[in-house]
């Protein structure tokens, strides 16, 4: 039998030997150059990008920040002289204003439930796909994705049609089961879990295909390994797949986190924020600032809170799943 062991042992101090010979070669010929050598032509490389980023999300960030300080609205486009610094008090009024954190309940409310929920249906479809005995994996793969790049104001006025209270799709069915009609978009107690429902239905299958990546990349031999164990499905996926897929699973939650926070176009499109401002969310309430009352530095204050929100909202989810990982 091989010595696995001393085999790697003697691969590993040949690929020294090798890495030590080259670099002796290196010095010979004058010597290998330094990193700070190399550095200059990796930034001419670089620069038309950093310079990109520089000017279209760095500027327009600072100025921004700089418009919450002020007054800036219709008056100040017309002539900037009319601009006054007003230092916090676009904070303190938007912390003091009850619509606001109506719209941060709602945000919270529509990312803490449709979050997990949308990562949850596409970890699922995904292990569904992933099975050997699945026929057709690429028709579904691509039926799947489909949802994902259609334009989200198409797709949400077809669920309008769907939710419609007498001739919509879904209340046909409930009315199968004998099952009233259900006012999906003119109730407060169903207009958010409607567009809950519509956007993990068009956001899942994106996820769906990291996880699917993620799957392929878990090593056979681990599952062949476990069933020989006797492990049972469930076993198999604690112990097996969810540490293969936690890189996947960290990366699949953060971003869905962030673009849940980004709540604005599924409520503007169908129904505005209403009823009685149940799916008002914190952009949709930005835009009207900003766009509608021409409140430019109120808009920026709600826009810099929002990020905010979403940068404890993301450490938070990175220190829990380390801690998971670590456990």
């Amino acid at each position: 039998m091989t010595d696995t062991t001393t085999g790697t042992g003697e691969i590993s101090i040949r690929a020294e030997a090798g890495i030590a010979a080259v670099a002796g070669s290196g010095r010979r010929r004058g010597g290998l150059r330094a990193p700070a050598e190399r550095n200059p032509a990796a930034y001419w490389f670089l620069a038309p990008a950093l310079v990109l980023i520089f000017i279209f999300f760095f500027l327009p960030v600072m100025a921004a920040l700089g418009l919450s300080f002020t007054d800036f609205d219709i008056y100040a486009v017309g002539d900037p002289a009319n601009t006054r610094w007003v230092g916090l008090r676009n904070y303190t009024q938007l912390l003091g204003t009850p619509l606001f954190w109506q719209a941060l309940r709602n945000t919270f409310y529509f990312a803490l439930v449709g979050g997990p929920l949308s990562i949850g249906v596409s970890l699922g479809a995904a292990l569904l796909l992933n099975q050997k005995m699945v026929r057709f994996k690429g028709l579904f793969r691509t039926v799947y994705f489909a949802p994902f790049v259609t334009t989200l104001v198409a797709v949400a006025i077809v669920w309008r049609y769907m939710f419609h209270t007498r001739y919509g799709l879904l209340n046909y069915g409930l009315g199968a089961f004998g099952m009233g009609p259900v006012d999906w978009l003119g109730d407060p107690r169903w207009a958010m879990p409607a567009i809950i429902l519509m956007t993990v239905w068009k956001s899942f299958g994106y996820n769906m295909l990291i996880f699917i990546a993620g799957l392929q990349a878990i090593p056979e031999e681990l599952y062949e390994a476990a069933r020989i164990d006797g492990a049972s499905a469930w076993q198999r996926f604690r112990h097996v797949t969810l540490p293969g897929l936690a890189p996947t699973l960290v990366f699949v939650t953060v971003i869905t986190m962030i673009g849940f926070f980004q709540l604005f176009v599924e409520p503007y499109v169908m129904t505005m924020g209403g009823p009685l401002r149940s799916t008002t969310s914190v952009v949709l309430l930005m835009y009207e600032e900003g766009f509608r009352w021409w409140r430019i530095g109120h808009a920026a204050a709600v826009a810099f809170v929002l990020f905010i929100v979403i940068l404890i909202a993301t450490l938070v989810q990175l220190a829990l799943q380390k801690r998971w990982s670590d456990a």
